[in-house]
């Protein structure tokens, strides 16, 4: 089945300009001038109307609440919320109920994820039993399963516990996703580990001004090491609403989006984390955020002058390259994970209307940048509001 998405604003980490894509059921065939298409007679045409039409968005940190939470969220109404909100392959913490410690319940909700057919699904796997850094997992078996090994959502605090996962992570090949709080310590603290040991390592929702500035300083000493940003750590400051780590002031802010700018941060990760309203009132801490991640990225960008180029790079192309995955371009032989967006329209957050299970946010009403028109995975049109031929 061949299809040819024409007059597109395509946009990725290299490129902006008005083009056609072709997608022959699940791959990229074609990303270039319309007049310079071979593929004359498709079998479909889809007018993308001068809209931009980006590979779809990789969501490294997300929680799930798969197995054990349903009443917050489950597989299925997760993978609904990403899709409306332009993504496709999604990273899902393993702090469930029971924790995802063990490859059996790794390919568990792998397998169930396939067979939904929706997103792609990484489910990641815990570094230490019941998520404490006291006994560890099979980081060897585990890495047959799974890309990302994390206890998120605990700090790991032995420094003897996260000497062997980071020797373990070269050994086997997998990334460390890690959770800080103390966020400055913990930080300074692993990569200093990295300096000595080597490792895969990846630093989760960084929030604070001076865990940038290390991250800046290690990379400059020739460290390898990645992080994450969030929505909610851009979006706001001195707000008063439980996430971990907490929401910062503004002079943080700022500092995260000059990472941005300069290159420090590598991803934006939504660190979407539901709850029941009931949870929250106990002062239970997240935010459920996935549908709305673009839309308040796509609003600082903007404010801040910074590009879509940009955008594209922080949630595709690096997270595709970290999970070494044949995607995150609009590129001949690189998978049909598209997303097709309105980047300049303006809109609200509207928890009411939110698809996830949980509307815990503190965003209702803010306004924000940019609209999801049609989200496709494999070549397969799983999310479409309706506005496109």
């Amino acid at each position: 089945m061949i299809t040819n998405y024409i007059n597109a604003r395509i946009i990725d980490k290299n490129s902006n300009y008005l083009g056609c894509v072709t997608v022959n059921d699940k791959i990229i065939v074609y990303a270039g001038p319309e007049s310079d298409c071979p593929y004359k007679e498709p079998d479909n045409t889809v007018d993308v109307k001068g809209y931009a039409l980006m590979p779809s968005f990789i969501d490294m940190h997300c929680h799930l609440r798969d197995p054990g939470y349903p009443e917050k969220e489950t597989l299925e109404t997760g993978m609904r919320a990403a899709l409306a909100g332009g993504y496709t392959t999604l990273c899902a913490m393993a702090n469930t109920r029971p924790v995802c410690a063990t490859p059996d319940a790794v390919k568990s909700n792998t397998e169930r994820a396939e067979k939904m057919q929706m997103c792609r699904l990484i489910q990641c796997a815990a570094a230490g039993y019941d998520l404490h850094d006291e006994t560890p997992t099979d980081y060897a078996a585990l890495s047959k399963v799974t890309r990302i090994i994390s206890n998120d959502g605990v700090t790991i605090f032995s420094d003897e516990f996260m000497s062997n996962l980071l020797i373990a992570s070269t050994d086997y090949g997998f990334i460390i996703s890690t959770h800080c709080q103390p966020e400055r310590h913990i930080v300074a603290r692993d990569i200093a580990l990295l300096k000595k040991l080597g490792g895969n390592l990846h630093i989760g929702h960084i929030s604070r001004s001076e865990t940038a500035q290390m991250v800046r300083e290690a990379k400059a000493q020739g460290l390898s090491l990645t992080c994450e940003i969030t929505p909610h750590h851009l979006f706001a400051h001195d707000l008063d609403y439980k996430v971990n780590p907490p929401i910062r002031t503004e002079a943080d802010v700022c500092a995260l989006i000059a990472a941005i700018k300069d290159g420090t941060a590598d991803c934006l990760s939504t660190d979407h984390a539901p709850h029941t309203p009931e949870d929250k009132e106990k002062g239970l801490a997240g935010i459920s955020n996935i549908e709305h991640a673009m839309q308040i990225y796509l609003k600082v960008f903007f404010d801040n002058n910074i590009s879509l180029k940009r955008f594209s790079e922080m949630t595709s192309y690096t997270p595709a390259r970290l999970l070494r995955m044949n995607a995150g371009l609009i590129k001949c032989g690189y998978l049909a994970d598209i997303v097709i967006a309105d980047t300049e329209c303006k809109g609200f957050i509207e928890k009411d209307k939110m698809i996830s299970r949980s509307h815990n946010t503190p965003f209702d009403g803010r306004e924000v940048r940019g609209k999801v028109l049609r989200t496709i995975c494999g070549g397969k049109v799983k999310y479409d509001n309706g506005l496109l031929g």
